[in-house]
């Protein structure tokens, strides 16, 4: 199953006080796909994600979902159908792993519902999808960083929401979690059919596991389309200042970026 949901930035220029960070922003988001964000450090990655989110009202333009504009759509409608994993999330202080997990079910409760059966199947099966589990009755705040990173994920899925932007999910996380978290994500893909935007570091991660590739630069659109087309050794020189060889990755096919330093030489192709 596919999700048509569209979500679709026109024309966006954000900032906060006399700064801008996004300027005249254009960007289609392809339902049911992954579309992973990358760019230089400050060129604007979380605070694209905060106004398609809501977070953050454009000076001009807007973000529209299935054609409504999301920052005149109530809080808890949108919720519903757009769900955000921000990049640096603070729980409550002494909440447990169920609780938090828990409060992914508030925008599917009406006033006077009470907790019900598919409130807790969807709670457990967050859980379990992030193998948080077994941490459920512990406080969140005695827990390691990437033990937090994957409860928040967690909280996010319990949400089960059709469209899910996420700053930064794999920070805090070994490798080994990170390819847990991104092949979750996958799943979670190809198996609901939510469309998935996340914001990664890692060129070769968001390559790999994206269907979709967007590269910012200085708060404007430098570059999307198929990893492919995006990942390239001119574009990453223009983004990110680096030279760089990009190879086909032996294992998915998709463009590896390998950087060049001062001691590294170029070998021959």
């Amino acid at each position: 199953m596919t999700t048509d949901h569209r979500l679709i930035v026109e024309d966006l220029t954000l900032g906060y006080g006399d700064h801008t960070v996004i300027e005249k922003l254009d960007l289609l988001v392809p339902p049911g796909k992954v579309t992973a964000i990358v760019g230089a450090n400050a060129c604007g990655k979380s605070t694209l994600l905060r106004s398609m989110s809501r977070l953050l009202a454009p000076r001009v333009g807007r973000v529209l979902l299935d054609g409504k504009e999301v920052h005149r759509t109530p809080a808890k409608q949108l919720a519903r159908t757009l769900g955000l994993l921000p990049q640096s999330p603070i729980s409550p202080e002494g909440i447990t792993v169920a609780d938090l997990v828990g409060r992914g079910r508030h925008p599917h409760q009406g006033i006077f519902a009470r907790w019900s059966r598919e409130d807790d199947e969807a709670v457990a099966d967050a859980l379990t999808v992030t193998e948080t589990a077994a941490l459920a009755d512990r406080p969140v705040d005695e827990l390691s960083g990437g033990q937090r990173q994957r409860v928040w994920i967690a909280m996010a899925l319990a949400q089960q929401t059709d469209l899910l932007l996420l700053d930064e999910p794999t920070t805090f996380l070994d490798v080994s979690h990170q390819i847990e978290v991104l092949d979750l994500l996958t799943d979670l893909n190809r198996n609901r059919g939510t469309t998935i935007v996340m914001v990664l570091h890692d060129l070769n991660m968001a390559a790999r596991y994206s269907d979709h590739l967007v590269a910012l630069s200085a708060g404007k659109l430098h570059a999307a389309g198929d990893p492919a087309d995006v990942l390239t050794e001119d574009n990453v020189r223009a983004v990110f200042g680096l030279d760089s060889q990009v190879i086909p990755d032996p294992t998915s096919g998709k463009p590896l970026m390998l950087p060049l330093g001062r001691h590294h030489v170029l070998t021959e192709r």
